[in-house]
């Protein structure tokens, strides 16, 4: 049987009159929709306020069409680029690669170009308010998603504001409300990871801290200390500063490993210093989790690069870049500015009743 075009494809094809270009312009969504350029206008640029009759109306006349927005075209229209900036201040490779991935899926679903810049923010702060204004000079971005340890860094927040720049954060400690922004609960997080190993048995415990400017890694340690201090208020949890980094996981196993009396379970705030951990365990000839149990933080491709596999929480990295950037990119059209995502305890082969 033959397939009758619907009425939306004849009238597409009635507006396309014989010999017209060939790409199809927002006037011509605009008279096969029956609405204003501006209400086109008003639902490619995913203004607030449109209404759902609106934007179906458009939407079936842009797909009838096969129409493509002009990038140029809308920047000009909304005084927008269509840019979005990425910031970045991690160690962790692992980290910034999955963000940026789920940052670049939201970007390439809403039409937006992505750029992606690093700031030293540990420099002196007229160095820092320099890096600064050469990204927002050279750039022309709608605004910038901020990663830690930039989410809480007062000085990159005042300065996007003085320039009233739109920006949404990643993992912020406070002022939740300030900016549209994506979170887990790390002291949660860092919690179930202190219950897990107590049920194991473990009562000589370590932890690896992030570094000094990474909020979300502070929270995962205090939600881990405030937990075993609720389980027994008289076990003493051994620290070591680590950085984020397999390097100075390997400092920091081996400063834990040189205790009196010595943990038989280490938590590690994120992958990387897990890894590094498990070097220093080697090196002192220590088994995991025969020996020693570990515990890591993100459920990075790191997690199942050493052996035995790393036992670690895992919290959606990708998702977080994609809803940081759906905010960002949204302009406020759902209302929604916190949104707050899952984590979960990933058991592998790291971790063991104390022997």
């Amino acid at each position: 049987m033959t397939q009758q075009p619907s009425p939306t494809q004849d009238a597409a094809s009635a507006a396309k009159p014989a010999g017209a270009r060939e790409r199809a312009t927002m006037e011509d969504v605009a008279h096969l929709a029956g609405v204003s350029l501006k209400s086109v206008s008003r639902v490619v640029n995913r203004e607030p306020h449109v209404s759902d009759t609106l934007r179906a109306k458009v939407e079936a006349a842009i797909a009838a069409l096969s129409f493509v927005p002009d990038t140029a075209a809308r920047s000009l229209a909304g005084s927008r680029t269509f840019i979005v900036g990425l910031l970045f201040d991690n160690p962790s490779p692992n980290y910034t690669m999955k963000i940026q991935s789920g940052v670049y899926r939201a970007c390439v679903e809403q039409q937006y170009h992505l750029r992606i810049d690093n700031i030293e923010s540990d420099r002196p702060h007229a160095e820092v308010e320099a890096q600064l204004d050469a990204i927002v000079r050279n750039s022309r971005c709608d605004g910038f998603i901020l990663t830690p340890p930039l989410t809480d860094n007062i000085q990159v927040l005042a300065f996007l504001e003085r320039r009233n720049i739109r920006y949404a954060r990643i993992a912020p400690n406070s002022e939740l409300g300030r900016s549209p922004c994506v979170a887990i609960d790390d002291a949660a997080a860092g919690a179930l990871v202190a219950r897990r190993l107590w049920n194991l048995g473990h009562r000589r415990l370590g932890v690896v801290s992030g570094p000094p400017l990474h909020r979300a890694g502070d929270r995962r340690r205090t939600g881990f200390l405030a937990a075993i201090r609720e389980l027994d208020p008289a076990v003493v949890v051994a620290e070591a500063d680590g950085l984020f980094s397999f390097e100075s996981g390997i400092a920091a196993g081996a400063d834990l490993l040189a205790r009196d009396p010595r943990p038989t379970a280490i938590f590690a705030t994120n992958d990387d210093s897990a890894a590094g951990v498990m070097v220093a365990c080697g090196r002192a000839g220590l088994r995991v989790p025969h020996d020693i149990s570990l515990c890591g933080f993100d459920d990075s491709w790191v997690a199942k690069s050493v052996w035995p596999y790393l036992t670690t929480v895992y919290q959606p990295i990708e998702e977080m870049g994609y809803v940081a950037a759906s905010l960002l990119i949204d302009r406020g059209e759902t209302g929604e500015r916190q949104v707050m995502l899952g984590f979960h305890l990933v058991e592998r082969d790291s971790l063991a009743p104390p022997s």
